[in-house]
């Protein structure tokens, strides 16, 4: 296998006003730290809550903390966001928050209370001419009541990504249950760190490793190595392919 590394589509390393990182040291320290761990391409997703939306002045603040991250960050660091469903984002073009270079949007499940407004936020997605991707169902109260309701969002061909935390059993045991059934019953199209902080870091070598020992080799890779997002309008992505870990190629 190359050793290029992973494509990480989801995390919060660039300070803005989110629950991340909260200064442009703490990101770069945390995108070193996962280059150092396998990391090629590493998306930064800051939230956009009810609470907190993209205003036009907090997009310049967060534009300005992510170059100056980029300039430093070790790694190919790339701009995109993590969508609360919302009925504002009905009314917007959701070509602003699409990860750089692809046609994606992240979008999540709502951690408590139904999810009707993010089947109509997807839905608003798709008629952009852009692809919805479900962020951790795995987390979230609707799915762990009714885990059919991950399956229905696959089978709408929105594409599922499962926390790498989860899998390692860092959200408890409900929540690793329910993201190895979706790897294993090839619901979740990716896997991705959703990193945070120190405490909750950006890494995806461990979790690659674990989805290794359980998955064929090929399988493991394409939940890795970005191809799962699909092309973009600027073209395809570049395929980082996960580099080869010991406890992957051992079994242990």
């Amino acid at each position: 296998m190359s050793s290029a590394g992973f494509v990480d589509c989801h995390s919060h390393v660039v300070p803005s006003g989110d629950d991340g990182a909260s200064t442009v040291e703490q990101g770069i320290a945390l995108c070193r730290q996962a280059a150092r761990h396998g990391t090629a391409v590493l998306f930064a997703t800051p939230h956009v809550w009810p609470e907190l939306p993209l205003t036009e002045e907090r997009e310049e603040s967060i534009r300005a903390a992510f170059e100056a991250v980029a300039a430093e960050a070790a790694l190919d660091l790339r701009l995109g966001y993590e969508l609360t469903p919302t009925a504002a984002l009905l009314d917007e073009d959701p070509r602003r928050y699409t990860l750089a270079g692809t046609s994606t949007v992240l979008v999540e499940v709502p951690f408590d209370g139904p999810v009707d407004l993010l089947y109509l936020v997807a839905e608003h997605i798709e008629e952009a001419g852009l692809r919805p991707l479900i962020a951790h169902p795995e987390r979230t109260e609707a799915v762990r009541a009714d885990p059919r309701v991950a399956a229905q969002l696959a089978d709408r061909g929105w594409a599922l990504q499962v926390n790498g935390s989860s899998l390692l059993g860092g959200h408890g045991p409900t929540a690793a249950a329910l993201a190895w059934e979706l790897v294993e019953g090839r619901k979740a199209a990716l896997v991705a760190s959703d990193g945070h902080r120190e405490t909750r870091p950006p890494y995806l070598d461990e979790a690659y490793a674990a989805v290794a020992r359980r998955l064929a080799p090929e399988e493991a890779t394409r939940m890795f190595d970005g191809s799962a997002l699909g092309p973009g309008e600027t073209g395809s992505m570049p395929r980082a392919r996960p580099r080869r870990h010991r406890a992957a190629a051992t079994g242990g």
